[in-house]
């Protein structure tokens, strides 16, 4: 299928997290292709948690665009922070257990890095979201990893799941908390000249 006005050629998508493709499907953009980069994620020594989103992010972008050289690429990362302490995805039970606990009756930060790569020039953005808990019971934290829902999550919880009912506010974008800000993510698609198809 063709799309009018592209500067270059299909849209790749550097992740296979069907939530990025739920929330493009949102706002009317479905990835031509998706290619995930794998890529080694360990924070660098000292990172803060917006360098290291924008790395990740960039670098994933970088790696699929090498793959797909007249392609558009949209990559994103997200991290999740409690002051500088790094919340990565638990490696198992008992780690997202202790960030559940770290996180109940406070606020922390979620850092969401965007890139998009086109005619191999790339623009990028890290949205700061701020996010509070409530606090939460032994029972809560409990059900919650019984559920199975922090496996393969930044921070332990998805906002989209059971975990909304733990946040009492939110500053900034609820998509990117989710792993993609939309308003970002467009407008780096269309700054590099990328249309969807009439």
């Amino acid at each position: 299928m063709s799309r009018p006005d592209v500067t270059a050629g299909k849209l790749v998508l550097a992740s296979s997290s069907p939530r990025r493709v739920e929330l493009l499907a949102q706002i009317g953009i479905v990835p031509d292709q998706i290619d995930p980069a794998d890529i080694d994620e360990t924070p660098l020594k000292a990172e803060l948690p917006a360098r290291l989103a924008q790395r990740l992010a960039t670098s994933k972008a970088a790696v699929v665009a090498e793959r797909h050289p007249d392609g558009v690429v949209l990559a994103a990362d997200t991290v999740v922070a409690v002051g500088r302490r790094l919340l990565e995805k638990p490696a198992d039970e008992n780690e997202a257990r202790r960030f559940l606990k770290l996180l109940s009756g406070r606020n922390h930060r979620v850092f969401t890095g965007i890139a998009v790569v086109s005619n191999g020039r790339t623009s990028w953005r890290v949205v700061d979201t701020r996010v509070t808990f409530k606090t939460l019971s032994d029972s809560e934290i409990d059900a919650y990893v019984a559920s199975g829902e922090w496996r393969g999550k930044a921070g332990g919880y998805g906002i989209q799941g059971r975990a909304a009912a733990f946040i009492q506010r939110i500053v900034g974008s609820h998509p990117a908390v989710m792993g993609l800000p939309l308003y970002e993510a467009s407008n780096l698609l269309y700054g590099a000249g990328w249309r969807p198809a009439a």
